[in-house]
C-alpha cells in the first residue's frame, strides 16, 4: 500500500486579502504617514479598538447590503454573535457613548483600522483593507463639515493630485428625504427602493435606470395619480446639471429648506478656503443608513480610476442607539487600496529605499565581536546599520548590499580590528572616506 502523503499547503493568501512584502509595506507606510501627519495637523488624536464587535452593533444602523451580504459574522464559544468590523463609525460612536460625560468637546479623533467585507475582489476593492477614519463630535454648525472636507482635500493633494484631477461631490440627506417624501408623494417602501436605486445610478446604463424608476412610480400609482408624468419630473430633477438648475425644479418653498441652505453654506465656505473643486451632486446617496445631513465623496477624474476615492458625512443620531442623547458628528473614511491606486496612476508611489544606511561586511568570524560593537556605536548616532555575518565571499556580500539598496559599506577584517580604522565606501560613486 502506498504511504499517505500529506497534502501540501498552498502559498496563496486567502482570497481578497493581501500579503505585504517589504516593498509593499514601504508604500503602505507612506500612505499611513500621509494620513497621520494630515490628521494631526488639524489637531486630531489617534484611537483604535478591536476588530471584533457584537453583530448587533451593525444591525442597528449600518446598511442592509453590508450586514446581510458582506459581513464576516460567526458564533463564538460563548454563543455570542460576533462580526469582524466592516466599518469603524459604529465603533467610534460606541466609544464616544461610553465616555460621553467625561470627554471635552469638540472631540477630534482619527484611526487607521483594518476592516473586513465579504465582497467580490476587484480593482480598488478587496475583502480586507485599512482605512483612515476622521471624525469630529460635538459641533452642530457646518463648520464641522468644512473642517472635515478640508482634511479630505489636503489628503487627496498629499497623494500627489492637483485640483483639476479630482472633485468633491456634496449632497445632503435632508434634501434626499425632502425629494423622496415631500416633493414626490412616495410611500416609505417606494422611497427606500428609489434611494437604493439612485445610489447605484452611476453603475447602471441610463436606459435601465430610467425603466426601473418608472416601474417604482407605477407600483406607487395608488398615491400618484399620473405615474408617467411624475416619473418624468423626477428624472428631469435628477438629471439637473448644477445646483441652480436642480433648485429651479423644486417648489417655491425651497428657499426655506434647511438642507439646501446647508449645501450653499458649505460650498461657499470651501470656496473661501480656496477649495474650488467642490460641487453639488443630487445623485450622491452614500449607502449607510445613519447619515442625517451633509454627505460627500471625493472623486478621481482620471479615466484609470474614475471612482469615489473616499467619502463620509454627518451622522447626528448614531449615538442614540446606545440609549444616550444625540451627539452631533461628522466624519469620513479613506481606504488604503484606492490610495495606492491613485498614487500609482499619477506616478507618485514612493521609491523604495534600502533597509540600512551602511552595511558592515565581516571578513572572518573572529572579527564579529568588533563589528557588532562598532555597529552599536553607529546606531547610537542615529544610523541604520546592517551587519552581514554570513560566510559568503566579500565580493558576494558587496553585491548583496548593492542589490538591497544599501548605499554604503564598511569591510571589517583583521586590519580594521588591529588599527580601529574604518573606511566607508559609497557603492554608487566608489569613493572612500575614513569614518
Amino acid at each position: 500500500m502506498p504511504e499517505n502523503k500529506a497534502k501540501k499547503l498552498s502559498t496563496d493568501s486567502y482570497k481578497g486579502v493581501r500579503d505585504f512584502f517589504p516593498e509593499d509595506m514601504a508604500i503602505q507606510n507612506a500612505i499611513f504617514d500621509i494620513w497621520r501627519v494630515t490628521a494631526r495637523k488639524f489637531g486630531y488624536e489617534q484611537y483604535d479598538a478591536s476588530v471584533l464587535e457584537p453583530a448587533d452593533l451593525y444591525k442597528a444602523k449600518t446598511g442592509e447590503e453590508i450586514v446581510n451580504e458582506q459581513t464576516y459574522t460567526f458564533i463564538d464559544r460563548g454563543d455570542r454573535q460576533v462580526t469582524l468590523r466592516p466599518e469603524m463609525t459604529p465603533t467610534v460612536a460606541r466609544m464616544i457613548a461610553a465616555r460621553k460625560r467625561e470627554l471635552i468637546y469638540p472631540v477630534r479623533w482619527f484611526s487607521m483600522p483594518n476592516l473586513f467585507r465579504y465582497e467580490q475582489p476587484q480593482r480598488g476593492r478587496v475583502r480586507e483593507h485599512w482605512q483612515l477614519n476622521v471624525d469630529i463630535f460635538g459641533v452642530e454648525s457646518i463648520n464641522a463639515e468644512v473642517e472635515i472636507l478640508n482634511i479630505a482635500y489636503d489628503i487627496t493633494r498629499a497623494y500627489g493630485l492637483k485640483d483639476t484631477d479630482f472633485e468633491i461631490r456634496i449632497n445632503n440627506r435632508k434634501i434626499v428625504n425632502y425629494i423622496l417624501h415631500e416633493v414626490f408623494p412616495l410611500s416609505d417602501e417606494a422611497a427606500h427602493k428609489l434611494g437604493k436605486l439612485i445610489d447605484k445610478k452611476n453603475k447602471m446604463k441610463a436606459e435601465a435606470f430610467d425603466i426601473t424608476v418608472r416601474e417604482i412610480f407605477q407600483d406607487s400609482k395608488a398615491s400618484i395619480p399620473d405615474p408617467d408624468v411624475t416619473a418624468d419630473k423626477f428624472l428631469t430633477l435628477l438629471n439637473s446639471k448644477n445646483f441652480e438648475e436642480f433648485t429651479s425644479h423644486l417648489p417655491q418653498t425651497k428657499e426655506e429648506h434647511e438642507g439646501l441652505k446647508e449645501v450653499r453654506a458649505v460650498l461657499a465656505a470651501l470656496e473661501k478656503l480656496g477649495i474650488t473643486n467642490a460641487r453639488f451632486d443630487q445623485t450622491l446617496m452614500r449607502g449607510f443608513d445613519y447619515y442625517t445631513g451633509t454627505i460627500f465623496e471625493v472623486y478621481d477624474l482620471n479615466a484609470a480610476n474614475n471612482r469615489s476615492v473616499f467619502g463620509g458625512g454627518r451622522y447626528d443620531d448614531l449615538l442614540a442607539i446606545f440609549g444616550n442623547e444625540k451627539v452631533p458628528a461628522v466624519g469620513f473614511g479613506a481606504g488604503d487600496v484606492v490610495a495606492r491606486d491613485l498614487m500609482e496612476t499619477y506616478g507618485n508611489l514612493p521609491k523604495q529605499t534600502g533597509p540600512a544606511d551602511i552595511a558592515l561586511l565581516i571578513v572572518g568570524e573572529e572579527n564579529a565581536p568588533f563589528a557588532f560593537e562598532k555597529a552599536q556605536e553607529l546606531r547610537e548616532k542615529g544610523l541604520r546599520i546592517s551587519v552581514d555575518f554570513s560566510l559568503k565571499k566579500t565580493g558576494d556580500k558587496v553585491s548583496n548590499a548593492s542589490k538591497r539598496g544599501i548605499p554604503k559599506i564598511i569591510v571589517i577584517g583583521d586590519d580594521e580590528v588591529k588599527t580601529g580604522t574604518l573606511k566607508v565606501k559609497n557603492l554608487s560613486t566608489g569613493e572612500e572616506s575614513m569614518l
